[in-house]
C-alpha cells in the first residue's frame, strides 16, 4: 500500500513538472514566436538522475521533484531553465564536445547561453546577475561574439582553477549536462544535430523578415545565430583556388595500365610492355601573394595565428611545387613591407622573424596598386592569385584586379562586410584554421 502510495505521488509529480514546463514552453511562444518551430522540437520527459533537468540533444529530461521545488523559487527560474536548454539544443553544444575539456566546455556552453538570455529584454526570462555582466565584459574585449567556441577558447588561455573556477561555475550553472557524456549512436547524434542547424537557419531568416518585430531585444541571438549558421570552409581545399597545373617529376600511377604491365612479365619473364609514366600533372600552388592588414583594428594575435596557419600549409609538400614564388606584404595604409618567398626554407625562416608593422589606418588600394606595379615590372610569371587577411574596416578598391582576389576575415572578430563583388569573401572559424592541434 505504501509503495503504491508513493507510485502515485510520483506519478503525479511526473505530470506536475510536464504541465509547469508546457507552461513555461507557452510563455515562450507568446513572448518569442520566432521560436516556435524549435519549442516545438524539444520534447520533455521525466528523468532518473537529473538535477534539475537536463538535455541529450533531442529531449528535455527533468526529475520531478527538483522540478517543483525549483517552481516554488518562481517560475521565472524554470521558463529560463528551459530556455538555456533550449540555446544549447539549437547551438548544437551536446555534438560539439568531443576532443574538448569536457569541464571547460560544460562552463562555455553555459556561459554562451547565459549571455543570450541576459541580453533578452524579458521579464519572464529575467534574473539580475551582477557578476555574470562583467564576466561577459571581459570576455568581449577578446571576442566579438559571445559564441562557446570562441569562450571556450578564452577560458582554455585563462587557465581558470580554484574557488575563481567555482564560484565562475556557481554563476552560469543552470541545467544539468550529464546527458552529453552518454555514448549515443553516431546516426541519431549526426540527425539530431541537422535538424537542430537547420532550424536555426530558419529562425534567423525567421527573425530577418516575419517575425523582426518580435525579434527586437534578441540581438545576441541574432548574432551567435548569424555566426553559427556561416558555412564551414577547410582553409586547406580553398588554397587549391590558387593552384596551377603543371608537370613533375614523379611515377604517374594513375595512368599506369597494370594489364599490359603483368602481360608483357608473365610472357617475357622479366620484361614488361609498359612502364609507368616519370612525369606526372598536378595541381599545386606556384604563384600567388598574401596580404596582412597591419592597422590598429586589426589584432596582432590574429594577424600572427592566420600567418601560421596559412605558412603551415605551405610547407607541406604536396601543397606547393618545388620552386614557388609567394610574395607576403604587409599593409594598413600603405604597403609597409614585401617579402619574397621562394621556397619551405624561405616559409620557416619568415615566421621564426616575423614582426608586424604598420598599425595605422586601413586602406586595401596601396597593396593592390602595389601588385599591379610588380606585375608591370614582370615580376610574376603566371600570378594566380592574392589572399588579404583582414577584418573588414577599410576603403575597397573600385577596379576588378586580372586575378582572383580573397578577403579572408577571423569568425571571433568578424562583422559583417560587403566586399566588391568581383572578390571572394571567406569567414573562418578557428576549427577551418586548425590542422595540427
Amino acid at each position: 500500500m505504501v509503495i503504491y502510495r508513493e507510485q502515485e505521488l510520483h506519478l503525479k509529480q511526473e505530470m506536475l513538472g510536464a504541465r509547469i514546463l508546457s507552461q513555461a514552453r507557452n510563455e515562450l511562444y507568446l513572448h518569442m514566436r520566432f521560436l516556435d518551430l524549435a519549442l516545438g522540437s524539444l520534447l520533455v520527459r521525466p528523468g532518473e538522475g537529473i538535477h534539475p533537468a537536463g538535455t541529450d540533444g533531442g529531449v528535455l529530461f527533468f526529475d520531478p521533484e527538483e522540478l517543483l521545488r525549483l517552481y516554488r523559487t518562481g517560475r521565472v527560474h524554470v521558463t529560463r531553465l528551459y530556455l538555456h536548454s533550449l540555446f544549447h539544443c539549437l547551438f548544437c553544444h551536446p555534438f560539439y564536445r568531443k576532443e574538448r575539456d569536457p569541464k571547460t566546455w560544460n562552463l562555455a556552453c553555459d556561459i554562451a547561453a547565459e549571455s543570450i538570455l541576459d541580453g533578452l529584454a524579458l521579464k519572464c526570462v529575467h534574473i539580475p546577475g551582477t557578476f555574470r555582466q562583467s564576466v561577459y565584459a571581459g570576455l568581449l574585449e577578446n571576442i566579438s561574439v559571445l559564441t562557446a567556441g570562441g569562450i571556450y577558447r578564452e577560458l582554455s588561455r585563462m587557465n581558470l582553477s580554484g574557488p575563481e573556477l567555482m564560484r565562475w561555475e556557481q554563476a552560469f550553472h543552470v541545467d544539468d549536462h550529464t546527458l552529453w557524456e552518454r555514448e549515443q549512436p553516431p546516426a541519431r547524434m549526426e540527425q539530431s544535430r541537422k535538424q537542430w542547424e537547420n532550424l536555426r537557419e530558419r529562425m534567423e531568416m525567421d527573425m530577418e523578415t516575419f517575425s523582426r518585430e518580435a525579434a527586437e531585444g534578441s540581438r545576441g541571438l541574432a548574432d551567435q545565430l548569424r555566426i553559427e549558421n556561416r558555412r564551414r570552409y577547410d582553409y586547406r581545399e580553398f588554397l587549391r583556388r590558387f593552384s596551377v597545373p603543371k608537370e613533375e617529376m614523379q611515377v604517374d600511377m594513375d595512368t599506369f595500365d597494370y594489364i599490359f604491365y603483368n602481360y608483357g612479365m608473365s610472357l617475357y619473364g622479366n620484361m614488361p610492355l609498359i612502364e609507368p609514366l616519370e612525369t606526372k600533372e598536378v595541381q599545386k600552388i606556384e604563384e600567388f601573394v598574401i596580404v596582412i592588414d597591419t592597422s590598429m583594428s586589426c589584432k596582432d594575435t590574429l594577424v600572427r595565428r592566420f600567418l601560421e596557419e596559412t605558412c603551415s600549409i605551405l610547407k607541406e609538400s604536396e601543397s606547393f611545387f618545388r620552386s614557388i614564388h609567394i610574395r607576403i606584404l604587409q599593409c594598413d595604409d600603405r604597403v609597409q613591407s614585401d617579402v619574397e618567398i621562394t621556397g619551405a626554407e624561405g616559409l620557416r625562416d619568415y615566421m621564426e622573424h616575423l614582426t608586424i608593422q604598420g598599425q595605422g589606418g586601413t586602406d586595401f588600394r596601396p597593396a593592390f596598386a602595389y601588385v599591379e606595379e610588380l606585375l608591370e615590372r614582370k615580376a610574376f610569371y603566371r600570378l594566380r592569385g592574392l589572399i588579404y587577411f583582414t577584418d573588414g574596416y577599410g576603403t575597397f578598391p573600385v577596379k576588378m584586379p586580372s586575378y582572383e582576389t580573397a578577403f579572408v576575415f577571423l569568425q571571433d572578430n568578424y562583422r559583417d562586410i560587403d566586399v566588391p563583388p568581383w572578390a571572394i569573401k571567406l569567414i573562418l572559424g578557428p576549427e577551418e584554421l586548425i590542422y595540427d592541434r
